[in-house]
């Protein structure tokens, strides 16, 4: 007898198809819907704002792509609800302050519009997601420890990178191409198949950037460079010098960025990237005594585990989680 393998969410599909998808709901976490007027409103906020619409089949692989979002934001959402960790009104109304501090009212508000969002919407938006990094720092940043000697180790290893000829400036990037490699594995096997998907894909990345979105964990979900994608777009120390063979402007709109500030969209041969400036590092020797550089080693693998555990802590709550995608459905159904 041969049994036919599937994997768990073909069997969700199979098991659902019989049933009718309550009205206006897009799908379901644990019994809690998640409607059409939440994926829309999320729709319009990420990518509303770009001069070009795209195509119809387009529109639906980014619907499809908002609502995974929206139904994991739900899984942990409801994770962190069980545990107590709901972020309260202090926490929201400092975070919301923060976000207003670089604009006048006259342009925050301009910032609300062009996202299609109100003020009590954005703090709605602000308490979940608070809500959701106190379950990751309980759940997975508090739980990693670096030790002394994993830092000495980790310097012994690379130390080599510690001994600058130049200055030089630690960089991470997310890169989107236009051609259809099938050596790009990010976490969501997201990959732009053209020119014009390439083009809208990254506009949206970079809104996300500026809307305050990890830039690392969208690396790891989105880009599409095969030796940094898995490393939170990590491209490690790069040499003032090369950024002058590479392109002067660049190089320019570079070290005018004070660390932890992104470039805007790029446009190169290899397509099209967004990248950030971690750390500026002088010429020479740094010592292991240096606090910088224990500094720069300990977050180095602090970053690496926290964005490896919540990686994992992902798949597992997804595995954990009973999720009907009514919306997957009914395109399977030919309904969209």
């Amino acid at each position: 007898m041969i049994r036919l393998l599937l994997p768990p969410v073909a069997i969700l599909l199979l098991y659902s198809c019989g049933r009718s998808a309550p009205a206006n709901v897009a799908a379901t976490v644990n019994g809690r819907a998640i409607t059409y007027a939440d994926l829309d409103k999320q729709y319009e906020s990420q990518f509303g704002s770009l001069s070009e619409r795209p195509g119809d089949d387009q529109v639906v692989i980014q619907r499809l792509e908002v609502l995974r979002t929206l139904i994991d934001n739900e899984i942990m959402l409801q994770r962190a609800e069980k545990m107590g960790l709901l972020a309260v009104d202090s926490d929201v109304e400092a975070k919301f302050t923060e976000m207003k501090a670089p604009y006048t009212q006259e342009e925050f508000q301009k910032q609300l519009t062009q996202r299609k969002v109100s003020a009590e919407e954005l703090k709605a938006q602000l308490r979940r997601d608070l809500t959701v990094q106190k379950l990751f720092n309980k759940e997975i940043t508090s739980q990693i420890s670096i030790s002394d000697q994993d830092i000495t180790d980790f310097y012994n290893a690379n130390k080599n990178s510690f001994n600058l000829a130049e200055p030089q400036i630690h960089m991470a990037q997310i890169l989107v191409t236009p051609n259809a490699d099938p050596n790009v594995h990010n976490l969501k096997n997201d990959k732009a198949q053209n020119d014009e998907q390439a083009r809208r894909k990254i506009d949206g990345l970079l809104n996300r950037v500026q809307h305050g979105e990890d830039f690392a964990m969208l690396a790891q979900n989105f880009s599409e460079d095969p030796n940094s994608a898995q490393n939170g777009g990590d491209l490690g120390f790069i040499p003032e010098s090369a950024l002058d063979k590479a392109n002067p402007e660049l190089r320019k709109t570079i070290m005018a960025l004070q660390p932890g500030q992104n470039t805007p969209v790029i446009h190169t041969d290899e397509g099209y990237r967004i990248l950030k400036v971690l750390t500026k590092e002088p010429a020479g020797q740094r010592a292991l005594s240096d606090p910088n550089v224990q500094q720069t080693i300990r977050e180095t693998l602090l970053n690496r585990k926290d964005q490896l555990l919540k990686a994992a802590y992902y798949e597992v709550a997804r595995n954990e989680a009973k999720v009907v995608n009514y919306f997957a459905m009914g395109i399977i159904n030919g309904k969209k």
